[in-house]
Parts: C-alpha cells; structure tokens; sequence
C-alpha cells in the first residue's frame, strides 16, 4: 500500500506537468511572455529540442533526439528498479525517486509527442535569464535533493579511518 502512496506522487507529476504545459500552449503565444513578478519572473512559451537547460538545443542532427529518448528511457529504468529495491518505509528516498521518475515521464511524453520539450517558466534578474524549465524540471531537481538528503542523513557504511603516524 505504501508503493500505491509513492505512484501518486508520480502521477501528480505527470499530471500537473501534462496540464501546465497544455495551459502554456493553449494561452501563450510561442515565445511569447508574461511578467509575473517584474525583473524576477516571467511565464514564456517556449520549444526545448535538447536536453536540460536546452543544451544541443541548436545542433542539427537526429542522433540527439534519440540519445535524450535513450537516456531519458534509461532513467526511467534505473529509477524503477532502485525504488522497487529499496525500502517502501525509506519515505525521503522514495519520494524522491517518484519525482524524478514522474520528472522523467512528463518530459519523455513532450518529446516522444512533439519532439521537443514545452518550457515555460523563467527567472531571471534583469538580463540575466536561468534557463526556461517546466514543472518536470522542477520535480526532478526536487527529487535529486531529496536523494541527497537522504544519503546524508544515513550513516555510511564503511567508515573512514584516520591515518596513523
């Protein structure tokens, strides 16, 4: 029961992802803004062909969409077989492998559907712009400080041993 728990996590995600972007794209023209908070946020509308803060963006070549395909789909896997092995109880690890893999999802879905990736949102101070992401970014950044979180607060394993004169 408590997997089913961990799988809305992901499918918030997926959902929330999936219907932002729709929102994006129905109601912002593309590269098109929207000022939210002055000099520090912005909702755009904007076309993402590479991978995470459009890096290969501009390159033209078919062999990245299916390198990002594959990794994304790797992700997917590797993310899958961690939660599936590791603790139902270990909450912190577990919520963060489902945002990732919800993360994953949102964004494999985008590029399986269009071939690219709908960003949207943007901060930014003055000039100077982060790149565009979406609610699928934002949920894996969360999940991957989850994880680390996580192996902070366990013990390791193999102590380190001071060297002795």
């Amino acid at each position: 029961m408590k997997r089913l728990y961990y799988l809305s996590i992901t499918a918030a995600v997926i959902l929330i992802d999936l219907w932002t972007k729709w929102l994006v794209v129905q109601r912002i023209d593309l590269h098109e803004s929207v000022p939210i908070i002055p000099h520090l946020f912005q909702l755009v509308h904007v076309r993402n062909t590479g991978a995470a803060f459009g890096i290969g963006a501009n390159t033209d070549s078919r062999v990245i969409p299916l390198l990002l395909n594959g990794g994304a789909i790797a992700v997917f896997c590797v993310v899958v077989v961690y939660a599936l092995r590791s603790a139902a109880t270990d909450r912190l690890l577990q919520s963060g492998l489902h945002l990732i893999l919800g993360g994953a999802i949102g964004n494999l879905l985008d590029r399986f559907r269009f071939g690219y990736v709908v960003d949207f949102l943007d901060v930014y101070v003055r000039s100077h712009h982060w790149p565009a992401f979406n609610v699928a970014d934002s949920a894996i950044c969360i999940g991957i400080g989850l994880l680390f979180l996580d192996m902070k607060k366990k013990p390791s394993e193999t102590p380190v041993e001071s060297a002795v004169s």
